[in-house]
């Protein structure tokens, strides 16, 4: 049985039909704002969050210190996360 997604919510997985599934999950996600940087984020991994020096101490750049780049980036990074998420059942 294929359970499919609303507008706002992702189709549900469904084991027995994993290829039907990751074509409507691609779909479903280039259709978000910034939908092909999410897929891309799916499919190559999250930002790796760049790192600075201080006083000798290396240490990864926090939100309010990244690029407008790199900030979309890790939201994009944060909805693949919760968009995967939401369509994975309890029993998997």
């Amino acid at each position: 049985m294929i359970l499919s997604g609303a507008d706002n919510r992702p189709p549900m997985l469904d084991k027995d039909l994993y290829d039907s599934w990751k074509s409507r999950m691609e779909l479903y996600m280039k259709n978000r704002e910034r939908g092909r940087m999410i897929l891309e984020s799916v499919k190559h991994g999250p930002l790796i969050w760049p790192t600075i020096e201080e006083n000798g101490v290396t240490r990864t750049k926090k939100y309010a210190k990244l690029s407008a780049a790199e900030k979309i980036q890790a939201d994009c990074d944060m909805k693949a996360t919760n968009i995967i998420l939401q369509c994975i059942p309890d029993d998997i």
